[in-house]
């Protein structure tokens, strides 16, 4: 009896020394992958500040960024005045929109679900659309440029409420309709719903407004100023931080609602707070950077795929480094460095983020 306790005792340790190196060799793996996120994230960072229609070496923009003397002064100028604000905006809006499709899909437990795909975005243009338009013909158009940083608030208001509307009607419906697949219909719907209001305001907005709101509509992070980046960053990062905390109950809903339930999850509570969280990230990139398309799409999957994994615990950081280093590569291409032909930062976006959409496509039917 002895030696089949003893045998036994063996067995339970090897077996529990072969679990303990296996989970060593996954946390080993997942930090090597998070070391070389972070590291592209910050060369990507030197690169977008480094490269456009003047290109700047990488070790004098080491040398800005550290308070000394570069070769020039005019690059000081470049770096702090336009390129930084313009690279932390990129950063910001990667970050924010690649965790907001992460909850999206999670939520609604689809694959192809992000804030541009299920209405929020939409929603959050109608709102900037209903502030930037109608601000001539309601005589508050002079009020919003001289408010300053509380014109940019009531911006992020605006969009944030747009969004937050989108998506709680898509919540709304969502109760009622089982089948993703329609959910997903209902959503673009919404958007051409929004689309068809905006473009009625534009029949009765004054020429430079519309000018004004096709331009933001292209989508870019190089209009945003340090007052606006001031408004911007807290706001996002107030959004991320509800997302961080949100890991583990998005790791319950991955069972199902009704499963998550019972492991003693408040499904309402948890539905508000994912709401607001993509409310206030998806509207604020929209109000200061215009709709960005693809990136809430693309980036959760990358992350799945490079990590191997579906706990949020994981993605939420991985999707926050892999969104901003996308997001800084669209610009940089966007740029088109040693020129001056600036491209549409959406045609950017949907070109990085097609092959991917498709690719996901392509393996589901496999």
């Amino acid at each position: 009896m002895r030696e089949i306790l003893s045998f036994f005792s063996w067995r339970t340790w090897r077996t529990w020394r072969f679990v303990k190196f296996l989970t060593y060799q996954k946390l080993t793996r997942q930090s090597l992958i998070f070391l070389t996120l972070l590291s592209a994230l910050i060369f990507a960072f030197l690169l977008d500040l480094g490269f456009g229609s003047l290109n700047i070496p990488i070790n004098q923009v080491l040398t800005i960024l550290l308070g000394g003397e570069p070769e020039k002064a005019t690059w000081t100028n470049i770096i702090l005045k336009f390129r930084l604000p313009k690279a932390l905006t990129a950063t910001l809006a990667g970050a924010a929109l690649g965790v907001s499709g992460l909850q999206m899909q999670t939520l609604f437990r689809n694959a192809l679900a992000g804030p541009f795909v299920l209405g929020i975005s939409s929603g959050a243009s109608l709102g900037v659309a209903l502030v930037v338009l109608t601000a001539s013909a309601t005589g508050t158009s002079a009020i919003f440029r001289g408010l300053g940083i509380i014109g940019d608030l009531s911006l992020v208001i605006a969009a944030s409420l747009g969004a937050g509307l989108a998506l709680g009607l898509v919540l709304l419906v969502a109760r009622r309709v089982q089948d993703t697949m329609q959910l997903l219909i209902l959503g673009l719907l919404f958007g051409y719903a929004t689309s068809a209001l905006v473009s009625i305001l534009l029949q009765f907005s004054e020429t430079n407004n519309i000018q004004t709101y096709l331009q933001w509509t292209f989508g870019s992070f190089g209009g945003v100023t340090w007052t606006q980046i001031s408004v911007l960053a807290p706001v996002v990062v107030l959004g991320l931080a509800v997302a961080i905390l949100l890991s583990k109950p998005l790791n319950a809903l991955l069972l199902g609602e009704s499963y998550a339930s019972t492991l003693g999850l408040a499904v309402q509570r948890t539905r508000f707070w994912l709401i607001t969280s993509a409310s206030i990230l998806a509207g604020a990139i929209t109000a200061f950077c215009g709709p960005i398309a693809f990136l809430g799409v693309s980036v959760p999957h990358l992350c799945r795929s490079l990590f191997n994994t579906s706990d949020h615990r994981v993605l939420v950081p991985s999707v926050t480094m892999m969104g901003g280093i996308l997001a800084l590569v669209a610009d940089l291409v966007s740029q088109l460095p040693g020129n001056q032909l600036v491209l549409p930062l959406n045609s950017v976006t949907a070109l990085i983020g097609t092959p991917v959409v498709t690719w996901l496509v392509l393996r589901r039917r496999g």
